[in-house]
């Protein structure tokens, strides 16, 4: 055993130096490895393994500001890498140029890299360097509890930007939940805290020479991101038929192409049978009929076919049938002196006679591309929106259910909103399922298996199943436990039919919300104080060399 040990010594001795020597250039090698745990590639044991060297890396950064430097370093590279489908966005955008994509990405994540050099500040400055093994454990549950805090302010400051939490890595296939099953108890941000805690651990154990503990910890983990399977689907009681028409970004936005995309959207919403009643649901930003009325005419001139919004309503509930409940994208106008001030990314429900029982507006809006922050001092410098469009969108009032009947509950989360764990439903009164219509063509190749990946992670959290109806995919239905039931891949026209997965009781995170992360990085902060008060009263030589 003592052989074994030497020689795990010595292959990790040989395999750390080149990382201690340049630990700045390092850390952002090591941000990129972290990010390939997100989808589409879902490598999630190189996140682990990635994330425990950078905890190495910080444990034994020589001072506060060296840990810092070196969070940011990592954070740098992470977001780079992680955010890379924000570049394609500036391809739909005529007036300006694509190449400055490749800059806005890396300028983003200038500002993204400070959440975890703050975790990375917080964790040394509370654990100090890890010169034993008690002080080792201090930093695991610091670092762990200082991430999570970190990626909770990420979620909130300036409006918040909460893409990809780091416990997205532990998110299972199709069929299974994975290590993400622990989300009700804990929360996306809390389950991020436990991923770097278990980097942490992993990274303590080869640091004492400890491979069989090390082994089996990592055993333990791959177990559960295979475990438990997904079981029998639970059959609910509503039918639906989601939407997606598969049309590309410039047909959204072309006025030519605003009937034909109607039509893909009616074709593929026929009853079939004649009878039939049933829940549609429609994406966001394929309808360009203003459906509200009280707007001047020449609006509703410029959009549809018919001149009247009674019309268009009229037609879709022909297209529905009767007795069915439309929950559609839609744009609604807010209308000051005559002219649009401002708009509204909104759903609207409509039943089979043409008439509107309900509407959303969309609360958490995207910064340069819905709305242009600082838009006297940018739009003169040639910035504009992402998205074409030429008025900013005002937020709704955050989130509210639409009572659809025999239909249930609906609670409404557009596009973007899905990403925020804890503000996607109303408290007050919880929903029978979420809707979440999205545009994820500007997105890239990365851009939508994340987004939809985080809608998985919200049923789980919240105990609710979501539908999910994009323009040209990824569209799917998940069920309460995160599982994807049915799915369309990319750019393809078509429908999925079937029955509302029902929800499951109302889980921790459903009553508690963001309380429950915060009360668990508190324990992981105790737990580090407590390491750190043994580490005090029984020291031992350090293991790790200053980076």
């Amino acid at each position: 055993m003592s052989r074994a040990a030497g020689l795990w010594g010595a292959f990790g001795a040989s395999f750390w130096q080149p990382i201690i020597r340049y630990p700045r250039l390092a850390a952002i090698i090591l941000g990129v490895a972290a990010a390939t745990g997100f989808q589409p590639l879902g490598w999630w044991p190189m996140a682990v393994a990635a994330m425990a060297l950078f905890a190495t890396l910080v444990a034994g950064a020589a001072d506060i500001r060296r840990a810092a430097v070196l969070g940011w370093l990592f954070g740098l590279g992470h977001f780079t890498l992680g955010n890379n489908w924000i570049a394609t966005a500036f391809t739909h955008q005529a007036e300006m140029p694509a190449f400055l994509g490749w800059f806005a990405v890396p300028l983003l994540s200038l500002y993204l890299a400070l959440y975890p050099a703050l975790a990375a500040l917080g964790a040394r400055a509370i654990a100090g360097r890890a010169e034993s093994t008690c002080s080792g454990w201090a930093f695991a549950f610091a670092f762990a509890g200082c991430w999570t805090v970190s990626e909770m302010l990420r979620a909130s400051v300036f409006t918040g930007y909460a893409w990809n939490p780091f416990g997205m890595v532990f998110l299972g296939a199709f069929s299974r939940p994975g290590l993400a099953a622990l989300a009700p108890w804990m929360g996306t941000y809390a389950l991020s805290g436990l991923a770097v805690l278990l980097a942490a651990t992993l990274a303590l154990l080869v640091r004492e020479r400890r491979p069989v503990a090390a082994l089996a910890v990592a055993v333990l983990a791959a177990v559960g991101m295979v475990l438990p399977p997904a079981g029998a689907a639970r059959q609910g009681t509503v039918p639906f038929t989601l939407v997606q028409p598969g049309l590309t970004q410039d047909k959204l936005t072309d006025p030519f192409h605003y009937e034909a995309n109607f039509v893909v959207l009616a074709r593929n919403s026929v009853r079939r049978q004649a009878d039939e009643r049933r829940l549609v649901l429609w994406p966001e930003s394929g309808l360009a009929d203003y459906l509200r009325p009280g707007y001047p005419q020449r609006y509703y001139d410029r959009m549809t076919a018919f001149a009247d919004p009674a019309l268009a309503r009229k037609r879709i509930g022909e297209v529905i049938g009767p007795g069915s409940v439309l929950l559609t994208g839609a744009v609604d106008l807010e209308i000051e002196d005559g002219y649009a001030a401002g708009a509204y990314n909104a759903v609207t429900a409509i039943d089979g006679r043409g008439d509107i029982v309900g509407g959303y507006a969309k609360a958490h809006l995207v910064p340069y591309g819905e709305y242009l922050p600082m838009r006297p001092l940018l739009e003169p410098l040639g910035l504009t929106r992402l998205v074409a469009g030429t008025i900013d969108f005002i937020p709704g009032p955050g989130p509210r259910n639409l009572d659809l009947g025999s239909f249930g509950m609906a609670g409404v989360q557009i596009c973007y909103e899905i990403v925020f764990s804890g503000e996607v439903v109303n408290r007050l009164e919880r929903p029978d399922y979420i809707f979440n219509p999205s545009n994820d063509g500007w997105f890239g190749r990365f851009g939508p298996p994340q987004h939809l990946a985080q809608a998985r992670m919200r049923a789980i959290e919240e105990g609710l199943p979501v539908l999910r109806a994009t323009t040209s995919g990824i569209s799917a239905v998940i069920d309460a436990r995160g599982v994807v039931r049915a799915y369309l891949p990319m750019n393809r026209a078509d429908r999925i039919d079937g029955l509302l997965p029902p929800a499951a009781e109302p889980t921790p995170f459903s009553r508690l919300g963001l309380i429950l992360p915060f009360l668990w990085a508190m324990v992981f902060l105790c737990a580090a104080l407590v390491a750190y008060g043994r580490g005090h009263r029984y020291p031992s030589r350090s293991h790790i060399p200053a980076a």
